[in-house]
């Protein structure tokens, strides 16, 4: 059997994108399959895979899995991809209304690849002595640091991941440095268990952490560098606390087109 699939990336962030619309190729029982896709040696290689579905209520439906094969929280980067997706496939417009595991998300699709997502609201917020912690569709550990190529971000990370506190559920940790104009994020995925080039929830947190740690005005647009490119978010702080009307904007962009031919295990 074989799968045709559509490799997308955000800023670096990389994804298996299939339409489900039509014809089932994969559920969320296929975990050992999607695993085994996401592999960068014996699949195609990808921080995660998305399906892209059909909804009586919505213009599609998201459903994401990370790389090691298990169905996962919203995912930034992934859900830009999957609109990105969408518009090619001639699904929908310049805008659209799409269902995710945290909620409906809204989009628009603009000139240069770039793509607006609007994330899910941000209600309660952790601040420690040294991070905060929220949740802006996935769970994220945020800290500041001095200088972020100092940052063993796998080893600290997957330290912090893996504590008493966050081993069972797991939490993405994000390291943060302060810049001139915006911040610097290198990131630490729960489910890739590794370092990734960009994490839209990821940078969403951080941008959101930075306000915080000085709220001024002009901190409600935040530039971003990821390891694999730039990104923009902006929001609306509440005097409840809580940030609303989230977006998260940067590029979405076809890598290449295949068909994944499904291995017979019977051999």
């Amino acid at each position: 059997m074989e799968i045709p699939f559509y490799k997308y990336q955000g800023t670096g962030n990389d994804f298996v994108l299939i339409n489900n619309w039509e014809q089932t190729h994969l559920s969320k029982k296929d975990t050992a399959q999607i695993r085994l896709i996401c592999d960068r040696r014996f699949g195609i290689g990808a921080d995660g895979l998305i399906l892209l579905q059909a909804h009586p209520d919505y213009d599609f439906e998201m459903i994401y899995f990370n790389a090691d094969g298990n169905e996962s929280s919203m995912c930034g980067n992934g859900g830009r991809c999957i609109v990105a997706f969408a518009h090619h496939l001639g699904l929908i417009g310049e805008t659209c209304r799409f269902l995710a595991i945290d909620g409906v998300h809204e989009a628009l699709v603009k000139p240069a690849s770039q793509i607006e997502l609007k994330m899910s609201d941000v209600d309660s917020i952790e601040v420690g002595d040294d991070y905060y912690l929220m949740n802006t569709g996935s769970p994220h550990f945020v800290t500041f640091v001095e200088d972020i190529d100092d940052i063993n971000v796998v080893e600290v990370g997957s330290a912090i991941r893996y504590s008493k506190r966050f081993r069972k559920a797991g939490v993405n940790v994000n390291f943060v440095e302060k810049k001139a104009k915006g911040v610097e994020v290198a990131t630490y995925e729960r489910g890739v268990e590794d370092e990734t080039l960009s994490c839209g929830t990821g940078v969403t947190a951080a941008a959101i952490a930075y306000y915080l740690d000085q709220p001024t005005p002009s901190r409600q647009r935040v530039a971003i560098k990821a390891k694999g490119g730039k990104l923009a978010v902006h929001f609306v702080p509440h005097e409840d606390q809580t940030i609303k009307d989230i977006w998260l904007c940067g590029q979405a962009n076809l890598v290449f087109t295949g068909s994944y031919l499904v291995p017979n295990t019977n051999s």
